[in-house]
């Protein structure tokens, strides 16, 4: 009669109890996991690149308006004559629009150019289009889409992060789900091991029949199987946490064996936000979805670069010159002498035909990125709403598989107060044991997928943090 008492008393205490850590055991919490996975994880340190690089860029493209100093020199003997010298540094000043310049000239010889100047001179002057290229050409344009790549890279480092962060907090709850699955065959185990040793005693005073001891025993001997297996999965899914953990001097390393997942959290799912908020808010904040709009931005600029190709090119190039090394000594006096030098530039295309096909090209490129945006809109929507049908059927399956776990767990109290009785036998026992361990299995299961599905629906969104 007692060893029936402790036996029922073992098994409602396992019903009853929630895994516990074993003393000295440090819970790594889902948020200090991830703080970490932010801080050290190689892919983040990389998706923090992008922005760098974005700002590279820029800096390369506005290396377009640098003012630039530049010197030409030539000179020439021959059978002991001179014949020429030419020397002219000049200093080019980019502008938004057009070109300021200015240089000195030393020349001389005995057989110099007739347009050239002899002796030494200055010039100031201006190169401005007044038809291509007025509004914008090619280095406008080129720094225009650099500053837009600034704020297109955040967006891909947070598409970059999005997709670190889903897998590994799926990594993690895999982890404390697997380690929950351990505590609760661990537990099985320790119940069925403490019954057959009661049994044994039972047996040997003459209480219980050989059949009991060898049915008590093969049970222990499955409760050990199943826990040499979660076993091996805790490891495994260990194993897979840890190629998110890295130190701060860029080494991996492992999750020792003191360090346990929080397995009270496992059991708490936050429900995520209404379906139709989070459609909305991932067509405003989703990365991918936004780098369309950065990309259509981009096209944008080319297409007016483009359309600048449509107008005749038209160059104009004033200079002021003067007589020495100070052009601007004399200033009026300069321009009443008529000391200038003047110069336009014409090339207007007979058929236009590079130019018409560049511009519809630029034209197409940008209605092609917008069909592309509105195909992802409509698949991301998809997306997220299958995700949250999942959690919905996962969360009602979870709930249902709750219930029937309670059911059999009173089926095992019941049925120990039977054996108790003598109503029953400890294969029956055994078998709503297992039956109850297969309900707590599916449990367990269903749990981690709707972890899955709950994070997947934010990383469908693009808002995983």
């Amino acid at each position: 009669m007692r060893i029936i008492i402790f036996i029922f008393f073992i098994t409602a205490l396992f019903f009853s109890a929630s895994a516990q850590s074993p003393s000295g055991d440090r819970i790594l919490s889902v948020d200090e996991f991830m703080n970490e996975v932010r801080t050290y994880h190689p892919y983040a340190l990389r998706a923090g690149l992008q922005v760098r690089k974005a700002e590279a860029n820029l800096q390369a493209s506005r290396g377009a308006f640098d003012p630039a100093l530049s010197a030409n020199a030539d000179r020439k003997t021959f059978d002991g004559k001179n014949y020429y010298y030419y020397t002219n540094p000049e200093l080019k000043l980019p502008l938004p629009v057009g070109d300021i310049y200015a240089g000195i000239e030393n020349n001389g010889g005995n057989f110099l150019a007739n347009e050239v100047t002899s002796g030494q001179s200055s010039y100031l002057g201006l190169s401005i289009p007044v038809l291509k290229g007025l509004l914008l050409d090619r280095r406008r344009a080129s720094l225009q889409q650099a500053k837009i790549q600034i704020t297109q890279s955040s967006q891909e480092q947070a598409a970059m992060l999005n997709d670190l962060f889903f897998e590994a907090y799926v990594a993690y709850w895999q982890w404390a789900g697997a380690y929950n699955l351990y505590q609760v065959y661990s537990d099985f185990l320790s119940v069925s091991e403490a019954r057959t040793r009661l049994v044994r005693i039972g047996f040997v005073n003459g209480d219980r029949s050989g059949m009991d001891t060898t049915e008590a025993s093969t049970q222990v001997l499955q409760f050990r199987i199943m826990q040499s297996e979660a076993l091996r999965e805790l490891n495994n899914t260990k194993l897979q946490l840890s190629n998110y953990l890295w130190a701060p001097d860029g080494d991996p390393f492992l999750i020792g064996e003191q360090v346990l997942p929080d397995a009270r959290a496992f059991n708490n799912i936050t429900d995520p936000a209404g379906i139709e908020d989070l459609v909305a808010l991932s067509f405003l904040s989703n990365p991918n979805l936004l780098l369309y709009n950065y990309k259509i931005q981009q096209l944008e600029v080319e297409r007016r670069l483009k359309r600048q190709s449509l107008l005749p090119t038209v160059n104009l190039k004033a200079n002021m010159l003067n007589r020495d090394y100070f052009v601007l000594k004399g200033f009026n006096s300069a321009l009443l002498q008529n000391n200038y030098k003047w110069g336009i530039d014409v090339k207007v295309p007979l058929l236009w035909r590079e130019a018409r096909g560049d511009y519809k090209l630029a034209k197409l490129k940008i209605q092609e990125t917008n069909y592309e945006l509105l195909q992802k809109q409509r698949a991301t929507e998809v997306k997220i709403r299958n995700y949250f049908n999942d959690y919905l059927i996962l969360d009602k399956q979870l709930t249902l598989a709750q219930v029937a776990y309670e059911q059999y767990a009173n089926l095992v109290r019941n049925e120990v107060l039977r054996f108790q009785n003598g109503e029953s036998s400890l294969f029956v026992l055994n078998s709503r044991e297992n039956k109850a361990l297969e309900m707590l299995e599916k449990n367990i299961s269903i749990r981690i997928k709707l972890w899955k599905a709950r994070y997947a629906i934010e990383w469908a969104a693009g808002i995983l943090q």
